[in-house]
């Protein structure tokens, strides 16, 4: 039976993407930048590409989270701005960082199913993001008070899909793995991370995206669009 549900928290509870954005055009604005770099929809067209892409280079180990922080503004910024300092990133970062955390926007429906899942199973985020803002956002946005235990892969030392991310997991939370099922947006981090250590799986896909092939599943993976479909899924899996 299912005792334990392991959540992503970016973009499947809290709303990453918007959020960022507002944080980022917050900035954009007031520190001028339109007169060097134009519109901001033309800015943010260059950046969130990168971004995506470091971040997946992070998650694969490929990138230390300096060079993840560093290049994602430097790059970007560098047509308008010039090459940026190490000290001049990083002090437009920490102001990035300090309005994300204060960002209440959340997914549609997550906090209703936080409300729910909690009067069942014990409530364990599982996040690769950054340990200096991932409590804050959980604040900021009402989340917090739902979860037990918030599992980050700088304190495990790996990231989503490692399986020794999910052994760390498993450890801290104090959970069987056969008592487990994850819910998370990021097939590459969730969903193979969730068979990497064979735990069942809901994939979290509101852009209806086509799902990718798995060789040799290790456990069930489900689907939903909306996150008003997961508490119908966990209590039909309940009953089988």
């Amino acid at each position: 039976m299912i005792r334990t549900i392991f959540i992503d928290l970016d973009d499947t509870l809290w709303a990453t993407q918007e959020n960022n954005r507002d944080s980022l055009e917050e900035i954009y604005r007031l520190r001028g930048w339109e007169a060097k770099l134009g519109p901001f929809d033309e800015f943010f067209k260059v950046y969130q590409p990168q971004n995506d892409h470091l971040w997946d280079l992070y998650r694969r180990g490929e990138v230390t989270k300096q060079e993840l922080t560093l290049r994602r503004l430097r790059e970007p910024l560098k047509p308008g701005l010039g090459r940026l300092t190490d000290e001049q990133v990083l002090e437009i970062n920490a102001d990035f960082l300090a309005r994300t955390a204060a960002k209440e926007k959340v997914v549609p429906g997550a906090l209703e199913l936080l409300c729910e899942l909690k009067q069942l199973y014990r409530i364990v985020v599982v996040s690769n993001g950054f340990r200096e803002i991932q409590t804050r956002k959980m604040a900021s946005s009402g989340i917090l008070p739902y979860i037990d235990v918030t599992v980050l892969s700088e304190d495990a030392e790996s990231n989503k899909p490692n399986k020794r991310f999910f052994t760390y997991a498993f450890s801290v939370s104090h959970t069987r793995p056969s008592e487990v099922i994850l819910i998370g947006d990021s097939w590459d981090a969730d969903i193979i991370g969730a068979q990497n250590v064979g735990i069942p799986s809901i994939w979290f896909n509101p852009h209806r995206e086509p799902q990718p092939e798995l060789q040799a599943p290790k456990a069930p993976v489900y689907e939903v669009a909306a996150l008003s479909e997961i508490v119908p899924l966990l209590t039909s899996l309940r009953v089988c």
